[in-house]
């Protein structure tokens, strides 16, 4: 079954027509909207009056060479991805295509199910793209160090840590209960430096399984492993020039360690089933709720790793800590709940406030945010604060 497509439009320039015709089949039944062009002038002259997502040139046309037409597509519209078809003879061109910003190549003959991949791979990239820069301005304001919540001495250290360590190049790991906001603070490392205006990444280490893992950070070949229909860019290669996160460090296993240990000292890598070395300028900031330490002793996590990772450490304190935070924290989620509910509730009440602040919330401020939530959802529309009955029953009781 097709994918959806939201009415992407991809630019087909080749001189042969039966394979512009096939191209036109397959991608429009994929639901693309496809507009053909028989050589490079009417390639160009489609870019200059219709949004192209996708380009698919044949390197070798009649007037002008894929290459050409690449570039001046790139030059109309910039943020087109672009994929390059290419007779064996020619794919030393195919390569200097790659490098003017073409998304991947095809080697003629070509499966027509290949192209389908590369074309929805080319989509998703572009996609990315677009949600990265459409985010960035936000999460300039929403990341920014004064905006994380909190005035408590340790927080105020924290800030301090995050203004001088944001524009370094150096590894940081941070370490944090579950729920105490790590992510928060990697994307406030970056969004505050100098790669702001490129990706930032986040992986979850735990989410996959190691064999996943691998492929997801590193990217894979074609053909790597059964079920690797075409060639995949890793998170490490897209986040060139930016910040991978990756949380739960603890959780990788010892295979991918040395992989990772690898990158932070030679600055590159080998995609799954590749032997091309692949050079990369990443930042890294590392989570974990665990010692990493003990994990050390253990011989569970390598100590070379440990060391590279921890140039720069940032412990995120527990609620429990900086209750002194509570009442800033709670005014701050009570704000956006309601306008997340169309409510209008002024206040957290003295009551309800004085048993947070006697709660040790295990699950630390995302478990305050979530009760601040659940407090805004069941409020009536004539309340105008939050009353204790109003709060999760753990917290109603906690004094008992």
């Amino acid at each position: 079954m097709a994918e959806p497509t939201l009415l992407r439009t991809v630019l087909v320039a080749d001189d042969e027509p039966n394979l512009r015709r096939v191209l036109e089949a397959v991608l429009e039944k994929d639901g693309y909207t496809v507009l053909i062009a028989p050589n490079g002038k009417k390639a160009i002259e489609l870019a200059s009056t219709n949004t192209i997502d996708i380009l698919i040139t044949d390197l070798i046309m009649p007037d002008m060479t894929g290459i050409e037409v690449l570039r001046a597509v790139k030059e109309l519209q910039p943020h087109c991805a672009a994929i390059v078809v290419t007779a064996y003879g020619t794919i030393k061109s195919a390569v200097e295509a790659m490098r003017l910003g073409a998304f991947n190549y095809i080697t003629k003959p070509f499966d027509v199910d290949e192209v389908r991949v590369f074309v929805r791979q080319a989509l998703e990239n572009r996609t990315l793209h677009e949600e990265n820069q459409l985010l960035r301005q936000q999460l300039r304001t929403n990341y920014h160090y004064d905006n994380i919540v909190g005035t408590s001495g340790r927080m105020q250290e924290l800030y301090k840590i995050i203004e001088r360590a944001a524009d370094s190049r150096a590894t940081v790991l941070i370490h944090g209960e579950s729920g105490t906001g790590k992510e928060l603070i990697a994307r406030a490392l970056h969004f505050n430096s100098n790669r702001s205006a490129k990706p930032f990444i986040a992986v979850s280490c735990a989410a996959l399984p190691e064999s996943l893992l691998e492929s997801e950070l590193f990217g894979h070949e074609k053909n790597a492993f059964t079920g690797a229909a075409a060639q995949k860019a890793g998170r490490f290669e897209l986040a060139h020039q930016g910040t991978l996160f990756l949380d739960e460090i603890a959780e990788t296993a010892l295979s991918i360690q040395v992989k990772l240990l690898r990158v932070l000292q030679e600055r590159e890598f080998e995609r799954v089933g590749g032997t091309r070395s692949i050079k990369v300028d990443v930042r890294l900031v590392a989570a974990t709720n665990k010692k990493l330490e003990d994990m050390v002793a253990l011989g569970t996590f390598r100590d070379d790793l440990y060391y590279r990772l921890q140039v720069i450490q940032i412990v995120v304190p527990p609620l429990r800590e900086r209750k002194e935070d509570i009442p800033s924290l709670a005014e701050h989620f009570l704000g956006k709940y309601n306008r997340d509910n169309g409510k209008k509730l002024l206040f957290v009440s003295q009551e309800a406030l004085d048993l947070m602040m006697h709660y040790r919330f295990p699950g630390n401020v995302r478990e305050l945010e979530n009760a601040i939530e659940r407090s805004v959802v069941m409020a009536g529309p004539k309340d105008t604060e939050i009353t204790p009955d109003l709060l999760p029953m753990t917290i109603q009781h906690c004094k008992e």
